[in-house]
């Protein structure tokens, strides 16, 4: 396990070697050559520009070693430093994840020699790094990790919930994508969202997303075990018992499971369950600093790790899941629910869905998931454009914007791939993107999109490409309570993991010592589109809904073209943040291969980007641009005929990069997460 990283940016024409030069790590300093080596034309960025990014801050943004899984000292990401109170909780779901909990400012990157982890709670990444530093590999630490996260931010993922796995086996060059989506009950049909049954019209109580329609079979449990089961080292009751043993000894509300319990008092305090635990004997909140203790959650815990996930997915725990779901009163449709919908639930195994962007190889996971095709189409068209000289000049510890041209650029090719996801892509074992999804990223199907870029003025909202008959998604929710995971071990296997219940807290129902999913809002509520035609993403039974959660593994791009062989692993990276993941994730890749920027300064920098509409968004969380910062940004794009909006853009960024001499990580100042290694 303490096997060196060897594999790194050495030699390579890309952005992101800046990172490695003396003047951006310092004391960590990387001794390979051609750290400030210059970029191939359109491809990167030039030894000029990075240090520019670099530029009178050096010691504010060397990254601060770290051993051991103890954190080090200074801003590094610990919870309270330097932290900015967070705004008003008055926000859109769909792309206001959740309540916000404030912005810690000077973060500095991490860097450790062997392995490294980040999870957006501190409890769970001490725990993963933990498994990692007594011998088990990515794969025990990811499942330590979301068990872990399923009982300390609960609002945000669990175990009745699901998501998407990227995992890269370093011994055998195998990658794959495990689908862990919630799927629909057998008894759904496409108004289960609507209306009460085929006899029965009335509407769904008190509302989609808080009855039990809302709750899909969980698939997390079932994803981590094809995971360990393939890859793991430890035994899998040894690497979940660290969450029962919490659960039972008790953990702090932290300030953002405080603050989020608070914003969603109402709702959990109409459950019974969900207010027994989250609500004092007034119906309260309880506050930051309170202990927790959850005996259902350990119970469950154990069961799963002496018996294994079928332990999850039939008996007790399911017939206690099926009985919260179909939950029944005068204001409360029940779900459909079955213990059979348990039983039967299989994950999807599929290959990793990559493309090219500069010198990298890029991959995510297919659909379901839209998150993959629609960040890779949008990289396929930036990698058309020359973005070195348009990052920013001056980028302290917090990042910085860059130009308004450079944000025109990457709007607009978000455009044009949320116009073509939101057409094309669903659940392909119901409907499928006409051609394959690959169609997507074809060389002339982007050169098709590229040449509707105007460098001088908005398209404003894009018109889905091309590719026949559009299979008409529907308009959707999308997940707003998630959590990212990000490992790499010392063997060089590399997880990267985005899971959720949806929106925070889910449905609000809580079995077991668990929060249930509200995951098939993300289906699209009516079933046919005005013309009458059926819409793709309508609700039918054992369907997947369609997700925009975008977990990133990034490798060299020079070596695809080798026999097939894929190049060394470079980068982990994903976030939570519902339709807008795509554009976080894109912002940080960017900052890092364009720009020079260490993942720190990327993941902090102002978040920005565009759904397919008129307006463009700059992340008002962030110091600078609640100070008015932004000022030469806005004005330059509203020249190029943007309406700009600076509310809140609430990611949970992690990225992990791998270096010369170690790991370099980062962890978002948005949430409460640290990055920690050896």
């Amino acid at each position: 396990m303490n096997a060196k990283h060897h594999t790194l940016f050495s030699g390579k024409n890309l952005g992101v070697i800046a990172l490695l030069s003396a003047t951006a790590l310092g004391a960590a300093a990387c001794s390979s050559g051609g750290g400030n080596g210059g970029a191939a034309p359109g491809a990167g960025t030039s030894a000029a520009s990075a240090e520019s990014v670099q530029a009178g801050s050096a010691d504010a943004v060397a990254p601060v070693e770290v051993s051991n899984c103890q954190p080090a000292d200074g801003p590094t990401g610990r919870i309270g430093e330097e932290q900015t109170e967070a705004g008003p909780s008055d926000r859109d779901i769909a792309v206001a994840p959740e309540v916000g909990s404030g912005y810690r400012s000077g973060m500095q990157a991490v860097t450790t020699q062997n392995f490294a982890v980040s999870t957006a709670n501190p409890v769970a990444t001490a725990a993963a790094c933990d498994v990692l530093l007594s011998g088990g590999n990515a794969a025990d630490a990811l499942v330590t990790a979301q068990f872990m996260l399923g009982l300390v931010e609960p609002q945000s993922s669990g175990l009745g919930g699901g998501g998407y796995i990227l995992y890269f086996d370093k011994e055998s060059g195998e990658t794959i994508a495990v689908d862990g989506r919630e799927v629909a009950p057998l008894a759904a049909d496409e108004n289960y969202l609507t209306r009460v049954s085929a006899e029965d019209d009335s509407e769904v109580k008190p509302d989609a997303r808080a009855s039990g329609r809302s709750i899909g079979v969980p698939g997390i449990v079932a994803a981590l075990d094809v995971v360990h089961e393939r890859f793991g080292h430890n035994e899998w009751k040894d690497v979940v018992q660290p969450a029962a043993d919490t659960a039972r000894e008790g953990f702090e509300v932290s300030p953002r499971l405080a603050t989020s319990i608070a914003s969603e008092e109402d709702s959990l305090a109409a459950s019974p369950n969900a207010a027994r635990y989250f609500l004092d004997a007034d119906g309260k909140a309880w506050p930051a600093g309170h202990t927790l203790v959850n005996e259902d959650y350990a119970e469950v815990v154990e069961r799963i790790g002496a018996e294994g996930p079928d332990a999850f997915y039939t008996g007790d725990i399911a017939a206690a899941i099926v009985e919260e779901a179909n939950r029944e009163n005068d204001n409360l449709t029940p779900s459909r629910l079955t213990t059979a919908d348990l039983a039967g639930y299989t994950p999807e195994v599929h290959e990793v869905l990559c493309a090219p962007y500069r010198e990298l190889e890029v991959c995510g996971a297919p659909p379901s998931s839209s998150g993959g095709v629609a960040v890779l189409e949008a990289l396929k068209i930036l990698d058309g454009h020359d973005l070195a000289g348009l990052g920013p000049q001056d980028a302290g510890p917090d990042g910085a914007l860059p130009s308004a041209e450079a944000i025109h650029l990457i709007s607009e090719a978000q455009r044009l791939a949320y116009a073509d996801r939101d057409a094309y892509v669903a659940d392909p074992a119901f409907a499928d993107v006409p051609g394959g999804v690959d169609a997507l990223l074809a060389d002339g199907f982007i050169a098709q999109r590229s040449e509707l870029i105007d460098e001088a003025q908005s398209m404003g909202e894009a018109q889905p490409g091309d590719l026949g008959e559009p299979v008409s998604a529907g308009p959707q929710l999308e997940e707003n309570g998630t959590t990212h995971i990000s490992i790499i071990d010392g063997e060089g296997n590399a997880v990267s993991a985005t899971t959720s219940v949806e929106a925070a807290f889910g449905s609000f129902h809580f079995a077991k010592g668990m929060v249930l999913n509200n995951q098939l809002t993300d289906f699209s509520a009516e079933p046919t589109n005005e013309d009458g035609t059926p819409v793709a993403n309508r609700v039918e039974p054992a369907k997947r809904p369609r997700s925009s959660m975008s977990p990133l593994l990034v490798f060299d791009g020079a070596h695809g073209d080798s026999g097939g062989e894929r190049g060394p692993l470079r980068m982990v990276l994903g976030s939570p943040g519902g339709s807008l993941i795509i554009q976080y994730v894109i912002k940080t890749l960017v900052q890092m291969t364009d720009w020079g920027m260490n993942p720190q300064q990327a993941i902090s920098a102002p978040n920005f980007g565009a759904l397919n509409k008129p307006e463009t968004s700059i992340g008002g969380e962030h110091p600078d641009v609640a100070g008015g910062g932004a000022g030469e940004a806005i004005a330059g794009l509203e020249e190029r005929g943007h309406t700009v909006a600076t509310e809140e853009m609430s990611s949970g960024l992690s990225a992990l990069v791998v270096t010369d001499d170690g790991i370099i990580g980062g962890a978002d100042p948005r949430r409460e997460g640290i990055v920690l290694g050896n």
